[in-house]
């Protein structure tokens, strides 16, 4: 899910453009200023603290800029083969057969393929977080950027957080991966998917009977490149 400071950062980003015609009274340097205001204004009566974890698919489009506006900033992104990924949006629906998606407008007369074209759209839920990801790797900008592995993540989750917090430079911190609980009871209503999530188990297997793999070709599944193996 993703938190509500990268909307307001593109949302001010575009009012402060040249499409607005007070954009004449405005510099890069004031422009900086009020958006790293919104981090601020945010976190700070929020939580308070020093380091904060912001989620959102859309700072994998925006490197430079947070490079520039916070130079110590790290961008960690989750990868998996996409066809797991569409395979488990369409475990979703069919564990939710009586509740259509948001995900989907609510349409309740598609068909798998339909949902898997909607998902890949570049506007898409999968296929734009997947030509972000691809601009952040292959933009220019990606020293400050980490890409995980999900399978490492849920197989081995002791290894890949002791790369995490060695990536963004704070302390490790000795986590309990047999009692994970996330409570998803106001987010899921949300979504209408009240059955998306309860506990998470540390270890995941991955199906046998997949939806969806064979839909994608191979080519458009995965960037082959050795900076993704963790």
């Amino acid at each position: 899910m993703s938190g509500p400071v990268g909307s307001m950062f593109s949302a001010l980003l575009g009012n402060m453009s040249g499409r607005n015609e007070f954009s004449v009274f405005l510099t890069d340097e004031l422009r900086q200023r009020v958006l790293r205001g919104i981090f601020s204004s945010y976190y700070d009566g929020l939580i308070g603290a020093e380091v904060v974890f912001d989620t959102n698919r859309y700072w994998c489009t925006r490197l430079t800029a947070l490079s520039i506006l916070f130079p110590d900033s790290r961008v960690i992104a989750c990868v998996r083969d996409i066809r797991w990924v569409l395979d488990s949006v369409e475990r979703l629906v069919r564990r939710n057969a009586f509740q259509p998606s948001s995900i989907f407008n609510y349409a309740s007369d598609g068909t798998v393929y339909a949902r898997v074209e909607n998902l890949l759209r570049n506007d898409g839920l999968v296929g734009y977080a997947y030509n972000a990801v691809k601009e952040a790797f292959f933009g220019g900008d990606n020293a400050n950027l980490m890409l995980l592995r999900y399978e490492t993540l849920v197989n081995d989750p002791s290894r890949a957080l002791a790369k995490v917090y060695e990536f963004i430079g704070e302390p490790l911190y000795e986590h309990d991966f047999e009692h994970v609980v996330l409570d998803t009871k106001n987010l899921m209503p949300r979504l209408a998917r009240p059955a998306c999530i309860g506990s998470v188990p540390r270890w995941v297997r991955l199906s046998e009977r997949p939806y969806c793999r064979l839909i994608c070709s191979r080519g458009t599944a995965t960037m082959r490149s050795g900076a993704m193996r963790s």
